[in-house]
């Protein structure tokens, strides 16, 4: 059985809040999990402490059972120091599409032009 740490999504619409659940991952994102080992609420301030509640001991042992965590949890358990950190670098997210490399290009032709 393949297991995940991963979010349950409640609250009403505009209004969201997380359970942080341990789950079969072949079950629904709001279905049926076996434990909950806390709770987010992305509404509150980032340096809120009830922003993310969390139960390391037991996600410690789902950890060590096999269960892979998702993204945002991964996060959550590197803040707590119970999984190391990864280093995630996506460069090309920082570059400029074709298009605006292109108007770059031409304005810095028609600065030039200007200056001459």
């Amino acid at each position: 059985m393949s297991m995940k740490i991963r979010l349950a999504r409640g609250g009403s619409n505009k209004r969201p809040h997380y359970s942080i659940v341990a789950t079969d991952s072949r079950m629904p994102r709001d279905g049926r999990f076996l434990e909950k080992l806390g709770t987010y609420n992305p509404l509150l301030a980032k340096d809120s402490e009830d922003r993310v509640k969390l139960n390391l001991e037991r996600a410690q042992y789902w950890l060590g059972q096999g269960a892979q965590p998702t993204d945002r949890v991964a996060r959550f358990l590197e803040t707590a120091g119970v999984i190391a950190k990864t280093v995630r670098s996506n460069p090309k997210a920082a570059q400029p599409g074709e298009k605006a490399v292109k108007r770059a290009a031409e304005k810095a032709a028609k600065a030039e032009k200007t200056a001459e």
